[in-house]
């Protein structure tokens, strides 16, 4: 199976007119500015390294792509098109806003190999899109969706963890609601205080409270374990790690951590550990334990962490863990 590979083109803020209290998206993008007449140069610098094996998208990302200049827009689908009918590239992806979403930017759309549209949902609960100041409304992000879906359009739905009124129970209300509008792909963004922001204001007098780790992992593992559940690949947890995004010149507060999504995955598979144990009453024991090859890590956790949970959170002393040859299982005995 091909792996796969996005040409990342950042347009930062250009389509946006909105100021969400978490937005500084030319921090988020890493890219300060933007000029279209490197687009196909930074196309052909990631053309020319070695991906022979992997499915290349170019991918808008950054800002609102179907609510910048009509005509901007155009001439960037165009040149991604190119790339498209001459087979270098599958096709292409973008970024945008549920508000940005219409029977005529579809139709436009349309014309041209587009893989897959991300919305930035960000909730379903309509008090958090108030208090982050989306500027739109749970409804309006259930139309987009529809009609997205209505289109054959894959759809990759966004959402944040920790938004201000936000809650636990919110945020795994807002996953189930993903699944239930039909979304191919999720992304969990567990919410990272950048300078420069609304948000920063209000951590700074008090008036919202940033996201330890720990909660951040706790929290997008709720998240996480829905998509799980529904089979809905989550292919992202947490920013893009870059060195400037984690530059404390940019970063106020949060959990910016490097390794975040495997942090999630990880907390995931201790309570898929724990509840395997407890139904076979292995708690408490001495045990091997055999988990799929390809999750082993996922199952020790970083620096054994999951190990050392177990026992000291349960008694369980983890003798071994090996990998198995079935797919999806996991087991465990007392020797």
């Amino acid at each position: 199976m091909k792996g796969h590979r996005n040409i990342p083109i950042f347009i930062p803020h250009l389509g946006c007119p909105n100021q969400c209290v978490f937005c500084n998206q030319r921090s988020i993008s890493g890219c300060r500015s933007f000029c279209e007449e490197d687009v196909v140069r930074q196309i052909e610098t990631v053309l020319s390294e070695n991906g022979g094996d992997r499915e290349t998208e170019i991918a808008f990302f950054g800002g609102s792509f179907t609510g910048i200049d009509r005509e901007l827009m155009l001439r960037l689908l165009k040149v991604a098109q190119r790339y498209v009918d001459t087979g270098d590239v599958s096709g292409i992806r973008m970024s945008t806003r549920p508000d940005y979403i219409s029977k005529e930017i579809l139709d436009i759309l349309s014309a041209y190999t587009v893989n897959n549209i991300e919305l930035g949902l960000q909730s379903m609960d309509d008090r958090v899109l108030l208090a982050a100041q989306r500027g739109h409304t749970a409804k309006d992000a259930e139309e987009a969706c529809r009609a997205i879906i209505s289109r054959g359009i894959p759809l990759t739905g966004q959402m944040m963890i920790g938004l201000p009124e936000a809650t636990p129970e919110s945020e795994v209300r807002t996953a189930r609601r993903l699944c239930e509008m039909g979304v191919s792909f999720a992304r969990i963004y567990p919410t990272v205080v950048f300078y420069g922001t609304p948000l920063c204001d209000m951590a700074r007098t008090g008036a919202y409270t940033p996201l330890s780790l720990e909660d951040a992992v706790e929290r997008s593992a709720n998240a996480y374990e829905v998509f799980l559940e529904a089979e809905i690949p989550c292919i992202r947890i947490g920013l893009c790690a870059s060195e400037e995004l984690i530059s404390p010149e940019l970063v106020y507060a949060g959990p910016n951590h490097p390794a975040l999504g495997e942090l999630v995955m990880s907390e995931a598979y201790y309570r898929k550990i724990v509840a395997f144990l407890t139904s076979h009453s292995l708690l408490g024991k001495e045990i091997v334990l055999e988990v799929p090859e390809r999750e082993l890590s996922r199952a020790v956790g970083q620096h054994r962490a999951n190990v050392k949970r177990l026992l000291l959170e349960t008694g369980t002393r983890v003798l071994c863990v090996t990998g198995s040859g079935h797919a999806d299982r996991i087991n465990a005995y007392s020797p």
